[in-house]
């Protein structure tokens, strides 16, 4: 054994370049492992240092109790207490919409923001505004905001300055805490932040503060201001947490990819090495002791790349902070988890060690002579036994059956869900089985994709007709790389698939709540002015403009107290996208109406029954065209044709208008905005509400889903193109003589550069037409299961992009390992043995 175990090492020592290769996959696999610990640690520092929202000056914290104006001087007055600042808001209405007033000391330590202009505010009645607050309610510095308070309660706030918040969502002001307590008309304040002067003992300040309010029913909570920030980072990091379980998964699944590639690599390196094993048989050594050697040879693979995988990742983790420093954002070093180190390196190992054994058992067992009669001649076996074929049929039968399990099981519109956890375990549980079976069967599978996709390139002449002997020759070896490289677009597919999906449902059901970009009403039953009407029309800052009625106190059914409305269909496009459970929203007609979901179940209504309506003493009876998988438009039970509302006794005078921006962007919604105010002036009780803002949101917030899953699905793809980059430099280089052969008898440097990078390209085009085949379906089946009732939709540019994407990185991951073979002379390739 310690003869064999020498003589490979020996092997590896005199081929550095080959345990490179080798373990190349495993090197990023340990990469990502470690810089996700690091990353992690970034994120948690991050948030505790500086996204908690509790300035770190902030030494204790008074709050949640009875905390009044009074307590905020006598807390000041305490021996070792440097300074104070009150944290306590207002919420006023506009005529430009809602305002919140908070306080803020506006600098020093304790301020949470940053002056940009003029000053900040010192008396009371006096504010300062965020930026996006000036452009939504279009203020300017030394202008008067009139703000209703209370049950009608009129007050003038001035603003005298703008500044910038951590956080701006477009209706913040700031002001002294005397101008916030006349707006909220009480005594009463949410916290206190005190700062203690250098001598200040913590724990005696905080003792003292208890005691100026012992015995006072409601005392507040007293805590160190490192609590607080610790609390408040921990509420944050919370999602921070839940991101990163799922960001572990993906890279469990990188590994688990990482494993597939040194196994395929370490297959590829002992089919050519067989020489040398059959010398090893012949002179003695038994198949035990070759096959521990071989896994030697693998463990030390693991742990050079494992060490220099983390070793890399500690060196990126701690460049992070200075280069985000130097870009303006404020980030904290990872340290040196160690311990987390050492179990990268292991699992490193582990992977490199559970890789190698098949492939290992495999050469050990070929008969020297065999083996001595060709060097390559295992490597390039095609079939894959019977035992394998039947292990694959036997997943694929089990992964259809759990799949056809799942289906069969699914609500139809309308009926109750409550399985999503159950369902959506079916469907991991059958793509696994799924993925599986590919991997048993990918040799066999790879044959007819290969026939397709080879067509065009036997067209290209001799390079492209070699290309596709080169990896038709090696079935298992295209079926090993191109497993992965599947394996990442059918993740990619499932994301792209599943998140247009959910994106149509959610465009949908925003429909409803948000129909327009803008929405001008009074109070509830309230006439909109047909003066402000025509304003409207009027302005080229807002198109697509349509008014309604909206009205409440309607019995639908056993349903007494409901809202309704007649919004005009054909006016608003948005409605045309509203998510419907059966029926059309286009049936609307008089006597027909369009109902919500709840109303539907509650008195079990569906599309072609009639529903009596109620309003004022009036009934009539109208056919439901269609049930909503959600509310009817503008928070209603029903949407009714206008005759119908009429027949109720509803006023013809329009209580609302719905209207778009002219111009895309912010620029146009701000001037949008501007021009109904403008039509509004001089009507107090008229409000605009800006629902773009609801529908941006939901775009915002999955869109940031769909980019965080692709970013780490990407982690995959990276290992399946290092794979492919890998297999191509070994297939170089252990096919030396054959690329010497081809040049020898004519073919130029750019035909074998050409023939290779075809190779590898050749690999991502059998994975990602795998992957498609297997993800399409399984993203449908998986948005299925979650019961949102999602549409299944296909978005064929993106699917085609990612295609496209593959094929190129699996082409450039062949571009190096091809260049460098073309440079080989004739003659010293035909001498390599």
């Amino acid at each position: 054994m310690s003869v064999v175990l020498r003589t490979q090492l020996a092997g590896v020592g005199r081929r550095p370049a080959r345990l490179l290769l080798t373990g190349l996959a495993v090197l990023v696999a340990s990469f990502v492992v470690y810089a996700t610990v690091l990353a992690q640690q970034i994120t948690e520092r991050s948030v505790v240092g500086g996204l908690s929202g509790t300035p770190e000056a902030v030494d204790l914290v008074v709050q949640q109790g009875d905390v009044r104006f009074a307590d905020v001087t006598a807390v000041g007055r305490l021996p070792g207490v440097a300074e104070v600042a009150v944290r306590t808001e207002a919420y006023v209405q506009t005529p430009a919409g809602d305002l919140i007033v908070s306080t803020d000391p506006g600098s020093g330590p304790l301020s949470t923001v940053t002056l940009s202009q003029g000053r900040y505010p010192t008396a009371p009645g006096e504010i300062a505004v965020t930026p996006r607050t000036v452009e939504r309610m279009d203020l300017r510095l030394g202008a008067g905001v009139p703000v209703t308070v209370g049950e009608g309660g009129k007050q003038t706030l001035t603003v005298v300055g703008v500044v910038q918040p951590p956080a701006d969502a477009g209706s913040l002001a700031y002001g002294t805490p005397d101008t916030v307590g006349r707006l909220t008309g009480g005594d009463w304040v949410d916290r206190i932040d005190l700062r203690l002067d250098g001598g200040g003992d913590s724990s005696g300040v905080r003792q003292q503060v208890v005691d100026l309010f012992q015995g006072r029913e409601g005392a507040p909570e007293v805590t160190t201001g490192a609590q607080t920030r610790l609390a408040e980072a921990r509420a944050a990091a919370d999602e921070i947490d839940q991101l990163f379980i799922v960001v572990r998964v993906f890279v469990a699944v990188a590994v688990i990819a990482a494993g597939l590639i040194v196994a395929s690599t370490f297959r590829i390196v002992f089919a050519q090495r067989m020489r040398q094993l059959a010398l090893l048989r012949a002179v003695g050594a038994g198949r035990g002791a070759v096959s521990r050697a071989l896994a030697a040879e693998g463990a030390l693979t693991g742990l050079v790349a494992g060490l220099t995988g983390v070793l890399a990742a500690l060196a990126v983790g701690h460049l992070i902070p200075p280069v985000a420093s130097a870009f303006g954002s404020a980030l904290s070093g990872p340290g040196f988890p160690l311990l987390e180190a050492g179990l990268t390196v292991l699992l490193a190992v582990l992977i490199t060690v559970l890789a190698v054994l098949a492939p290992a058992l495999s050469a050990a067992r070929v008969a020297p002579l065999e083996a001595l009669r060709s060097a390559a001649t295992t490597g390039a076996r095609q079939g894959i036994g019977v035992l394998r074929t039947i292990t694959g049929l036997l997943f694929a039968a089990g992964a259809a059956g759990i799949a056809a399990l799942v289906w069969s099981r699914l609500p139809g519109p309308g009926e109750p869900y409550n399985s999503a956890e159950t369902m959506m375990l079916g469907v991991v549980a059958s793509g696994g089985l799924a993925f599986v079976a590919l991997i048993a069967l990918g040799p066999v599978l790879v044959r007819p994709v290969l026939a397709v996709a080879a067509w065009p390139l036997r067209r290209l002449g001799p390079v492209g007709r070699l290309a596709v002997g080169g990896v038709g020759g090696s079935a298992r070896r295209a079926a090993a790389v191109s497993v992965v490289v599947a394996l990442g677009v059918t993740l990619v597919t499932g994301v792209l698939v599943g998140g247009d999906s959910i994106r149509v449902l959610a465009t949908r059901e925003a429909a409803a709540a948000a129909p327009a970009d803008f929405e001008l009403r009074g109070p509830t039953g309230a006439a909109l002015p047909a003066a402000v009407t025509d304003r409207v029309r009027q302005s080229p800052d807002v198109t697509r403009i349509a008014t309604y009625r909206w009205t409440d106190g309607v019995s639908i059914g056993t349903m007494l107290d409901a809202a309704a409305t007649d919004v005009p269909v054909a006016d608003v496009p948005r409605l045309a996208e509203l998510d419907t459970v059966s029926g059309s929203v286009t049936g609307l007609a008089p006597g027909r109406a369009v109902i919500g979901q709840i109303v539907a179940e509650l008195d079990g209504l569906r599309t072609g029954d009639e529903v009596v309506v109620g309003r004022a003493g009036r009934q009539i009876r109208v056919t439901v065209a269609a049930v909503l998988g959600g509310q009817a438009p503008l928070h209603t039970g029903i949407l009714l044709d206008a005759a119908d509302l009429t027949r109720l006794g509803m006023p013809a005078a329009p209580t609302g208008l719905l209207a778009d921006a002219a111009a895309p962007g912010e620029d146009g919604r701000t001037a949008a905005l501007r021009s109904l105010r403008a039509a509004a002036a001089g009507q107090p009780d008229l409000a605009v509400a800006v629902l773009a803002d609801q529908y941006d949101q939901i775009n915002d917030a999955l869109a940031m889903v769909l980019a965080v899953a692709l970013a780490l699905i990407g982690l995959t793809v990276l290992i399946a193109v290092v794979g492919v980059g890998a297999t191509t430099a070994l297939s170089v280089v252990e096919r030396s003589r054959e690329s010497g052969l081809l040049r020898a008898v004519g073919m130029s440097r750019s035909g074998l550069h050409t023939m290779l990078t075809t190779e590898s390209a050749l690999y991502g085009v059998i994975g990602a037409v795998l992957g498609l085949l297997l993800g399409v379906p399984y993203a449908w089946l998986a948005v299925s299961a979650i019961g949102l009732d999602a549409p299944l939709t296909l978005p064929g540019f993106q699917l085609l992009a990612v295609f496209v994407v593959l094929v190129a990185l699996t082409a450039l991951a062949g571009v190096l390992p091809a260049r460098r073979a073309a440079r080989v002379s004739p003659v010293t390739a035909l001498g390599t043995d």
